[in-house]
């Protein structure tokens, strides 16, 4: 059995409610929902694949609209004792999915401004989100398999909020197309 997790229930708007050999979960968005509803699903039941599916920002110019695997997240809001930005005080700097992809930097806002995509960007996240880090970690603690399929649905610019509403459904259907693909469903 697989478990098929999204942070918002709009991201799973063009998903048929069953999908065989999946089980279904939505978080909530951030990474400590994250983090408290994928280590609930983990400790209640045994999965051989956990499969994340949702929207992020793109802060890389190269990158267009479109579905991507991430390999590695980073977190863009944390700092060390040292103030080096990225750097955790007690997490890694970064987990793997050990698939290829991109690198998204996670964090707890919703980054829609000129600013925080160049930090992001120094970081060397190409792509940005809420949870993906969290997913990944929990994922590493428990020893399963992790994929992650992001959507970009924004610049995460100026007007990235706005945006949002016009954009999650075609995100949805985008990722459900590469699901159906990917998984023969």
């Amino acid at each position: 059995m697989k478990l098929l997790v999204a942070a918002l229930a709009s991201e799973l708007q063009a998903f048929p409610a069953e999908l065989p050999g999946f089980d279904r979960l939505v978080t909530g968005p951030g990474k400590l929902k994250a983090a408290y509803g994928l280590t609930r699903a983990l400790d209640a039941a045994k999965y051989d694949e956990i499969v994340v599916v949702g929207t992020a920002g793109a802060v890389d110019d190269d990158l267009d609209s479109g579905v991507y695997e991430v390999s590695a997240a980073i977190q863009h809001d944390v700092q060390d004792l040292d103030g080096v930005v990225g750097q955790h005080v007690s997490l890694p700097s970064h987990v793997e999915t050990g698939r290829n992809g991109h690198t998204i930097a996670t964090g707890d806002i919703f980054v829609d401004d000129a600013d925080a995509v160049a930090r992001i960007r120094s970081l060397g996240g190409v792509l940005v989100d809420m949870e993906t880090f969290s997913f990944i970690w929990v994922a590493q603690q428990f020893d399963v398999p992790i994929r992650v399929l992001r959507a970009v649905s924004d610049r995460a610019q100026d007007g990235a909020t706005q945006l949002w509403d016009e954009v999650v459904a075609s995100c949805s259907a985008q990722l459900w197309a590469r699901m159906k693909d990917e998984y023969a469903l």
